[in-house]
């Protein structure tokens, strides 16, 4: 708010308080004239100091000019169509409030000092222009709960009593209507918006506008997809356009109960009115397939008139309300370049490494901004420690140089991660290629997935190959083989050469037996993934990715639908979806048609097993007599070699002994119970 504006609200502030004070004189000169009629005799240190109605009256005229916009007390009587018997009844009740004055004098009028208090019987009687029908539930009076009932033997004879927020409205207090605390919390301030953001915040302005324009009531005006952050601001920044403060209310928030439904949205109603606020209903990840909190949603905008908005990631059936939908997306590949840019020093040999961090990640503007920042500490960090070395300038700044692009891809990598975190299992693995005992072809095929995830961005961006569709550009590799032969460990070398996260995807919380949940499930996990464009590894696809079946009833048809939108989403997405299998088989041929890599490992030969033997224990493990090329004999794969050689050391340490040949041949009997084979002579001959 700017100096001007601050200095016309504080002289409106005291023009309304003084207007309110002589629109209370004006109704307390009624009450004095209404006593003495009844009592002419009646001698009260009231009637002295009280105006006489033409004096009061004139007061409240000389007020009225030199308010600078309407009083409060007008404002509420224009939005809710008060009659100037509500307005005067309205003021009756205030008086009771911020007038000590106003409790004698009821007293005197009704002739029992028990009842000061108003009643619609007194206002009917004592204000002008009286009418029965303002005591009506539908009226004004009671339909926005100006003011409340209290228990008596006739509505007439009832005590009436001003609602605290109208009371501090009047006043020129801001406060939130108390019943809302809690449920309803104003939005004060967000990111800037990036071009593409800015540009729907305008479209909602000019909705609203046009339907304003042409006389029809407001539609809904419904925000989806993208980060909530991004559609709180894109709402917040339409709304200061229309002059609209913005509040926020979670759906998961709404009552049950349809009367207490029906309160809550007849409270927001007048706030809305009070407070000039539009409202903003947010739907959370757990109630966006709720059905039963549609329908609370469709109630509850049937009971508002209001100007309202809905923010959700999927798009949502409102049902009958007339609703405008604007679909949100992420800061666009230009948007996150230029927000990189301005964050970070145009001078540094950084910003050559921006067009990497936005194509790998796909971040709002406030994930940028506070990986800027993490970087940021890190390096400072790192400066300083290299300061205390003894550095010279010139070295010092070609080592923060040298790091600050990773500093600054390790904090993207951090600011994507709780998104994915709560979807599936993330895979820490410091694998390196040495880790990997493959034939050549398979290791060059997997160099070859690297090549393709670090130049997308010339390849599809200045190459051109990315054309009009992102149909196609993901990359999808399956990894087929026996259990053992060293795919998940594969997964982990690629992670670590591009450092990446890898997450490992459980099916068994993904393939739902409902129709469409699975769909739901794998649209969260890529959703989330898309951020960071983290490695998937569906392990056991086959589970998921079988052949297709031929349709002979509903769940036949409804299992397509779900490996049909499971390719689309593979097709599209921008990160590396690997998919392992112990049958490759079993894999549909729709879906080879659209997996760019395919790798087989083998089971390993007899020289492939003695170097991963030879590789399997680290160099601080203590080791006596291990011959490898014995160990090689054993037929058994890479994980069933690293679980003997576990187990092995397990038993040497409980011995108190280096790992010796025994404890090997010990824990390679229990595992060939575990795979339930027997263990041949020509095996283990002469281990021991």
């Amino acid at each position: 708010m700017s100096t001007e504006d601050i200095a016309v609200e504080a002289t409106w502030n005291q023009a309304n308080q003084a207007y309110l004070a002589a629109a209370l004189e004006v109704t307390k000169a009624r009450l004095v004239d209404r006593m003495q009629a009844v009592n002419p005799a009646i001698d009260s240190p009231v009637v002295k100091t009280t105006k006489a109605l033409a004096d009061a009256e004139q007061w409240l005229a000389e007020c009225e000019q030199k308010l600078p916009a309407p009083a409060a007390i007008q404002q509420l009587s224009a939005t809710c169509h008060l009659s100037s018997f509500e307005q005067e009844t309205l003021l009756l009740c205030a008086g009771m409030e911020l007038d000590a004055t106003f409790a004698p004098l009821l007293a005197a009028i009704h002739g029992d000092s028990q009842k000061n208090h108003p009643t619609f019987s007194l206002a009917l009687g004592v204000l002008p222009n009286s009418h029965w029908g303002a005591l009506s539930p539908g009226a004004a009076l009671r339909h926005w709960q100006l003011i409340e009932v209290g228990p008596g033997k006739a509505l007439t004879l009832s005590p009436l009593r001003i609602d605290e927020r109208i009371l501090n409205f009047l006043a020129g207090v801001y406060h939130l209507d108390s019943q809302l605390e809690g449920l309803v919390k104003p939005v004060r301030q967000t990111d800037e918006l990036v071009d593409s953001h800015l540009v729907i915040s305008q479209q909602l302005v000019q909705t609203w506008a046009k339907a304003k324009q042409i006389g029809r009531s407001l539609p809904v005006l419904q925000l989806w997809g993208g980060e909530l952050r991004d559609r709180r601001g894109i709402a917040l920044t339409a709304a200061a356009d229309l002059n609209l403060n913005l509040h926020t209310l979670s759906v998961s928030r709404l009552p049950n109960s349809v009367l207490e439904l029906n309160r809550v949205a007849r409270r927001w109603q007048r706030e809305s009115i009070l407070s000039q606020s539009t409202l903003l209903l947010e739907w959370d990840n757990h109630s966006i397939n709720d059905v039963s909190m549609l329908q609370r949603v469709d109630q509850f905008l049937e009971e508002v008139s209001s100007p309202v908005m809905v923010s959700s990631r999927d798009r949502q059936n409102l049902g009958a309300h007339t609703t405008v939908s604007f679909d949100v997306a992420l800061p666009t590949e230009v948007e996150q370049q230029h927000l990189w840019h301005t964050l970070l020093d145009d001078a540094s040999t950084t910003n050559g490494h921006v067009q990497k961090l936005v194509t790998q990640f796909n971040l709002n503007t406030s994930l940028i901004q506070a990986a800027y920042v993490d970087a940021l500490g890190h390096l400072e960090s790192s400066a300083n420690g290299a300061a205390s070395k003894g550095f010279t300038a010139a070295n010092l700044k070609l080592d923060v140089d040298k790091t600050a692009a990773s500093k600054l891809w390790q904090a993207c990598r951090t600011q994507a991660r709780p998104r994915m975190d709560a979807h599936a299992q993330r895979i820490e693995s410091d694998a390196v290629w040495d880790d990997l005992i493959l034939p050549t072809r398979q290791k060059d095929t997997l160099q070859e997935i690297v090549a393709h995830l670090q130049q997308r961005s010339k390849v599809y961006g200045d190459w051109g190959f990315g054309g009009k569709s992102q149909r196609g550009l993901g990359i999808t590799a399956l990894f087929a083989g026996a259990s053992g032969t060293g795919k998940t460990l594969a997964a982990e070398v690629l992670a670590q050469e591009l450092q990446l996260d890898l997450y490992k995807i459980d099916l068994s919380a993904v393939v739902s037996k409902y129709i469409g949940e699975t769909e739901k499930n794998l649209s969260k996990i890529f959703d989330a993934a898309e951020s960071g464009g983290v490695i998937l590894l569906f392990d056991e696809a086959d589970a998921l990715f079988g052949k297709r079946n031929e349709v002979k009833d509903s769940h036949d048809r409804y299992a397509n639908i779900e490996v049909s939108y499971l390719l689309q989403r593979m097709e599209s997405y921008r990160g590396l979806a690997i998919l392992t299998t112990n049958l490759p088989d079993s894999i549909d041929k729709a879906f080879i048609r659209r997996i760019r890599f395919i790798v087989q490992f083998p089971f390993p030969e007899l020289a492939e097993r003695q170097l991963i033997w030879s590789r399997m224990f680290p160099s601080q493990t203590p080791t006596d007599g291990l011959e490898f090329k014995k160990l090689a004999k054993l037929t058994v794969a890479g994980g069933n070699i690293r679980n003997i050689a576990l187990n092995a050391a397990f038993l040497a340490a409980n011995d108190n002994h280096p790992v010796m040949m025994k404890h090997l041949l010990k824990a390679a009997r229990s595992e060939y119970t575990k795979l339930d084979r027997p263990m041949t002579d020509s095996e283990i001959r002469g281990w021991i």
